[in-house]
This record gives C-alpha cells, structure tokens and sequence, in this order.
C-alpha cells in the first residue's frame, strides 16, 4: 500500500479548534513526493478567516492551558513522545516521501525531534520567578514568569518536523496557545502530524492549531495579525527579514532561524582523513539542504592536495538516488528547479576559474554530488547560499587568511574547524562570526539543551533549553507594600 493511500483524510484539512475542517481559501494545493513527482494529497488552502478562527481557538484555551498543573502539562509531552516512539516507521516514511530525506536523515531528524520534546516536558518545572530587594521600607518586589500567550509558527520544508516541535514542544509546555504555518511542501510533517500527535495525547482543544496555505496568500496577515506575540519562524534570510520588518511594526517579538553560509576551517595540523570525512557529512546530509549544511571547505594550503584526494574520494563512494533506499546518502531536492538552479551555478563557477572534480550532472530532482575544487573568494558560488549537495573548497596560505574567509559573508549561523590542538581550536573558534563553532566537527550539530541561533543575517534570538523558556515567556514586576508608605510632599 503506497503512502497515497494510507493518508488519513483528516491530512488534508485544517486542524482549528480541536476539529479537522475544510480550508475556506479559493486556491487548491497538492503534496508532491520531490523524488516520484507523485501527488500524495490535495487540499484546499486555509483563508484569512481560518487564521482568525485558529489564534481565537489559541487565545481561549490558552488561558485555562496555562493554570493547568505542572504535572499535567508534562504529561501532555511525555505521552506525544511515547507516541513518536510507537509510530516511529510511520513518520520515518513521512519524511522520506514527503520531503525526500533520505533514511539517514530521517533517522537523526526523528531523534531530534523526540529530545526536543523530551526536553520540553521538563520546561514546566523550570518557570522561576525571584524575589528581589528594594531600597523602599516594608515593599516586597516579585519577579514573575509567564507564558506570553498565543505563538504563530511557520514552519520549514527541509527539516519539517524537528525544526517546528522546536518551537511548538517549548511554548505548549511553558503555557502558550500555538498555530502552526508549515511549509507548503511539507504540510504534513511540519503542521498536520504534529497536531495529530498532540491531539492522541490529549491536550485540550484550541491550544494547538494548524492552517496550511500559501505564504504569498496568507503569510503577511498569519504575522501581522493581533493575536500572537511571537512569530517563530525558520528559513531564508530573505523572507525572515520580511518576517522581521512586519512584526516589528506591529511590535511583536520574533524567533528568527535564516540562512547560513557556513565554513569549515581546515588548519595545517589536522587529521585529514578525519576532517574530510566530517566534511562529507557535513556537506551532504539532506543534499546539503540544511541551513547548517557546510557550504565553504577553507583548507591550509599545507595540506590542501591532500584533503582534496581524500574528499574528493569519500564523495565517490556516497550512494544517490531513491531516499528509500537505507544505504542512499544523497537524495532529491525538495523541486526539480532546485537543480537546475544549482547546475546553472556549477557552470558558472567554471567559467569563472573553478575546477569540477566530480558530479555536475542531474537526473530528475537529483543532483549528484559535486565537488568544486580552487575556488576564488570573490565568486559568486562562494557567496551563496548553496543549499544543494555542491562542495566548494578553497585554500587559505595561514591560519589568519582562513579566519578572514570564513568571515567573508553576511551570515554566521554555524561553523567548523579541524586541527589537532584543541585550544588552537578553540581560539580560532572564538576568531569565527558565528553563533556556533565546532572544533574537530562538521556544522551540522542540534542538541536540544544547548542553545542555537545564529549572528548576523542568519537571524535573531536562541532556541534550546533555557533559552527556549526566556524565549516563549515573558516576566513582570509585582510588588507588595506590606506597610503604609510615606511619599515626600503630600500632608
């Protein structure tokens, strides 16, 4: 039975208010498989007025959710993660069809998003407040710790699942109402499956609700909308600063995860059969369609044949194709223009002086692995954002030439660097414009307790732990005057 149909029905609606109904907007909308080009579902977008209905839903419950008890709320996630464990193959093929991951990504996106909520269920337990002094006699000053409110989500393609519960786990366990946006490409794993989960596990109607639409349709009014207090939104720079710019004239706080143009720094003492296999994975996880994926390999020009034979030989062994397939590495783009894209990029930068040493070539929606070797700082290859399974590497003469590469870009969301003196590691690190570095690692890291977020045109706030919980609260000041006070110049 193919994935077609065993799609519940309830797949194709709007999940408002605890009940599964019919989108109210005009346009018609298919779910296709990037790999087959099949059409897994249609439905019909969600309007304006679903929008409405969906924070209102929000707004309500949320005011009786956020009283709820502790032990309840945790509960709530505890069970949505027994449930991932219970449906684990279902999901697994979810991504693979939905979004072409192949079963290695699924693999490492499914356990991501099960921490994330694991972690998550903790998150009640950890809303402190403080008392603190004051200088005025008999007044007793509290500092309290709430959730805001409503928080709207728009969720990504690339990793649809892992990346949404990253928001939506957080603020449904600190006490906000949620509506999810997901990608147009990936409604189910990023909207629809989420909602499922939670509604097995028996959170209370309108907490969570899900409307699936264009964003060219719906996306302004999804963030501009009065309701909701944050917007939590991962994906291109260039939407996230439209994002930005409307929420900040409506005054509301935003979650911003954009794009990376990440580098790995390959210094003259590194292991370099070690660092180029880092640098494989790193490159090519998910066709390198991840905003950590490595898109610049800056090596010392000490070693720099040397990581180029090994790379370069990893490549070749990577198997491409049907994402289905356990031992595939490389699999489809999420459309077939994504390759012609990038094919037209690949052309581009050997004209421009660059090397092609393997790939350059695609069938379908898969591009195979593509390694671009002397590549010049000034291309525009190396200034992209790639997102593809292409690798560009360049050499560097020193140590700080190498630094002032990686830095060479408006982004800094993640990076690597490789060397065997950690400490030299670690102060190269330091060196980086990035939000986070990894020494003797590739870029591609997510752990659900530590803090990501990026600098720079690669977004704005942290996720993660405790930074998740000052992300989806908000604190205020309430004081006690136990005893009568006196105020200078009043009789």
């Amino acid at each position: 039975m193919t994935l077609m149909e065993k799609t519940p029905a309830t797949w194709t609606k709007q999940y408002i208010n605890g009940e599964w109904v019919e989108g109210s907007g005009e346009k018609t909308m298919e779910n296709m498989n990037p790999y087959t080009g099949e059409v897994i579902a249609t439905w019909r977008s969600s309007s304006k007025t679903d929008i409405d209905r969906a924070y209102e839903a929000a707004q309500k419950s949320s005011l009786e959710w956020r009283k709820s008890l502790p032990s309840i709320k945790e509960g709530i996630l505890r069970k949505v993660s027994s449930l991932m464990t219970d449906r684990k193959e279902e999901i697994l093929n979810l991504l693979i069809t939905e979004s072409g991951s192949t079963r290695i990504k699924a693999e490492s996106e499914f356990a991501a998003a099960k921490r994330i909520v694991d972690e998550a269920a903790s998150f009640p337990y950890r809303m402190k407040g403080e008392l603190i002094p004051s200088n005025t006699p008999g007044k007793e000053n509290r500092v309290i710790r709430e959730p805001k409110g409503v928080v709207g989500v728009i969720g990504p393609w690339n990793f649809p699942l892992h990346l949404c519960l990253r928001s939506v786990a957080p603020a449904i366990a600190l006490g906000n109402g949620v509506v999810i946006k997901p990608a147009s490409d990936t409604p189910i794993t990023a909207g629809w499956l989420i909602a499922d989960l939670f509604q097995q596990a028996g959170l209370p109607e309108g907490v969570l609700n899900v409307v699936a639409g264009s964003g060219g349709e719906i996306g302004d009014y999804f963030v501009a909308h009065p309701i909701p207090k944050v917007i939590s939104f991962t994906g291109s720079t260039k939407v996230g600063q439209g994002i930005g710019k409307l929420a900040g004239e409506h005054l509301k706080e935003t979650a911003l995860e954009l794009g990376g143009n990440n580098a790995m720094v390959v210094l003259e003492d590194a292991d370099i059969e070690q660092a180029a296999e880092a640098a494989v994975f790193g490159k090519f996880l998910h066709q390198g369609q991840i905003c950590m994926a490595l898109n610049r390999i800056i090596i010392h020009a000490d070693v720099y044949d040397s990581f180029v034979k090994s790379f370069v030989d990893k490549t070749k062994r990577l198997r491409t194709g049907n994402p289905a397939d356990s031992e595939t590495m490389v699999g489809p783009l999420i459309r077939e223009k994504e390759v012609e894209r990038l094919l037209e990029w690949i052309q581009t930068a050997q004209e421009e002086g660059a090397r092609l040493l393997h790939g350059g070539s695609g069938k379908g929606s898969v591009l195979e692995p593509t390694v671009l070797v002397d590549v010049k700082p000034e291309q525009d290859i190396v200034q992209q954002e790639l997102f593809g399974p292409v690798a560009v590497l360049m050499r560097a003469e020193d140590e700080q030439e190498a630094v002032r590469l990686a830095n060479d870009t408006p982004y800094g969301l993640s990076g690597s660097v490789f060397t065997s003196n950690l400490e030299r590691g670690y102060r190269v690190a330091q060196s980086i414009e990035s939000g986070m570095v990894h020494v003797n690692d590739q870029s591609v890291n997510d752990e659900a307790h530590v803090m990501f977020g990026g600098e720079k045109s690669s977004g704005i706030g942290r996720f993660g732990g405790d930074w998740a919980i000052e992300k989806f609260t908000r604190t205020r000041w309430i004081s006690l005057q136990h005893e009568y006070r006196d105020y200078p110049g009043i009789n």
